[in-house]
């Protein structure tokens, strides 16, 4: 099955070839095309928005199996259990900080994305419906937020 997609806009940052680090405090512009204005209104009610995103500056072979972030020191696993950027269909999804609307353009922190990255859609992120409070992750997932914390 063949399924078309339709950008509403663009990410604007300075990230041009690679995600630094202390992305996550950095600001990004997401600049929507103009007739999506009226389906922002009602959206500054919400401190977080997912960001579906079209993963566009990624290259290279898919991998059924990965090391996590590439670490040697991780296990090897399938590739739906991690968020490599190398998928079937590079859709990217984020949670960010809705920091202000201006027009047709929403301000936002913690977004993993390339300038010039489409975006695919916007939602809100629902507090009740949307955290997991009882959630579980595998060791090495806890093993890897340890490392970077050490970094």
């Amino acid at each position: 099955m063949q399924i078309k997609l339709k950008t509403i806009g663009v990410v604007q940052n300075e990230f041009l070839e690679a995600i630094p680090q202390g992305w996550e405090t950095a600001l990004h512009r997401i600049v929507l095309d103009p007739q999506w204005i009226p389906a922002l209104e009602g959206i500054e009610g919400f401190s977080h928005l997912y960001v579906l995103f079209w993963l566009h500056g990624i290259r290279g072979e898919i991998q059924l199996h990965v090391h996590p972030q590439n670490r040697q020191d991780l296990p090897e696993v399938g590739l739906f259990a991690t968020r490599t950027p190398r998928r079937p269909n590079p859709i990217g999804l984020q949670v960010v900080e809705l920091v202000s609307r201006e027009g047709n353009v929403l301000t936002v922190r913690m977004l993993d994305a390339l300038n010039g990255t489409p975006v695919l859609d916007i939602k809100p992120y629902l507090p009740r419906g949307d955290a997991v409070t009882e959630a579980r992750a595998p060791e090495w997932l806890r093993k890897l937020w340890e490392l970077e914390k050490r970094d």
